[in-house]
């Protein structure tokens, strides 16, 4: 079982599971944990070192807020029995509204962060950014939740959606695993948001089963491999890595859509975490946008790519 995790091309989901569980929630007390020690080991020597020590502080933050806050509260419980049987997300980053706890998740996220060395744009980013939120925190919130957010702005709104990111994986590890369903193509079962990357997993229960991560609320979600994650074609999609470079991190692209997704093999390397290895691999994304493919991955720490 994956650190930050708990289980509550060919054509068929080759596991040696016959029915892998479809979902698995996060464990908001080890998620951070392991994103920050997957980034702190991946800086050094790479190009992108001082970004990923960067986020390695920006996800020690979150670990310690996500045990630091008040219980989250989640929407009546048929209000999301109603979204369930409509085949919708019970936790819809489209409709929930803004409450205390989850200002509060964002305010003490962008506080502890304030407290560490940074870069002096950062700083002056992150108090500014406290101030708007004592002021206006509620409508700043929901416009980065709803993607409403001008460009200008963001600095802000990465900071933002890191808070959410702790807010939300504690109201995914409060739902009950087996009774979230497919949704859509490209949708998150818990939140509706887009998948970050897949993953091949080595899980006991699900061996070399593929799973969608969620950028927002760390849901992972089970989607039949050699299938586009993001409009559900299965002809002509294939895959893109750098060669002589390992390919345990590849971009499954397709050719109905012309968007890709990056695809980690952590079955072959446990070390692997998709957020941090898909900002780790960012060279590839340049290389396909280059090319004229469309990223069709959402990672709230690769905004504007």
């Amino acid at each position: 079982m994956p650190s930050g995790r708990r289980i509550v091309g060919d054509m068929t989901n080759i596991g040696e599971q016959a029915k892998p569980p479809f979902a698995v929630l996060p464990d908001p007390s080890s998620l951070f944990l392991a994103r920050a020690e997957r980034l702190s080991a991946l800086a050094p020597d790479h190009e992108l070192g001082p970004y990923l020590s960067f986020l390695a502080k920006l996800a020690t933050a979150q670990h310690e807020v996500a045990s630091d806050l008040p219980p989250a509260l989640l929407p009546p419980d048929d209000r999301m029995a109603r979204s369930l049987a409509h085949g919708m997300p019970p936790l819809s980053r489209a409709t929930i509204e803004p409450d205390d706890v989850m200002l509060a998740a964002v305010e003490r996220l962008v506080a502890r962060f304030g407290a560490v060395t940074l870069p002096s744009e950062t700083a002056t980013a992150i108090a500014a950014l406290r101030t708007g939120l004592r002021s206006d925190g509620h409508r700043l919130v929901g416009a980065a939740l709803k993607e409403a957010s001008p460009a200008q702005d963001l600095a802000q709104r990465v900071l933002i959606l890191a808070g959410l990111q702790v807010h939300f994986s504690r109201l995914a590890a409060m739902l009950d695993a087996d009774a979230l369903k497919p949704v859509a193509n490209a949708a998150c079962p818990t939140c509706g948001s887009p998948p970050m990357a897949s993953t091949v997993v080595g899980w006991p229960r699900a061996y070399n089963t593929r799973y969608c991560t969620c950028g927002l609320c760390g849901t992972m979600w089970n989607v039949i491999r050699v299938t586009c994650v993001l409009c559900g074609a299965t002809d002509g999609v294939s895959f893109r890595s750098f060669e002589g470079q390992p390919d345990t991190v590849k971009a499954e692209t397709c050719d109905t859509c012309r968007g890709y997704v990056k695809i980690v093999y952590q079955v072959n390397n446990t070390a692997l975490e998709p957020l941090c290895d898909d900002v780790a691999s960012l060279g590839l994304d340049m290389m396909l946008a280059d090319e004229g493919w469309k990223r069709g991955g959402e990672n709230p720490f690769l905004l504007g790519y």
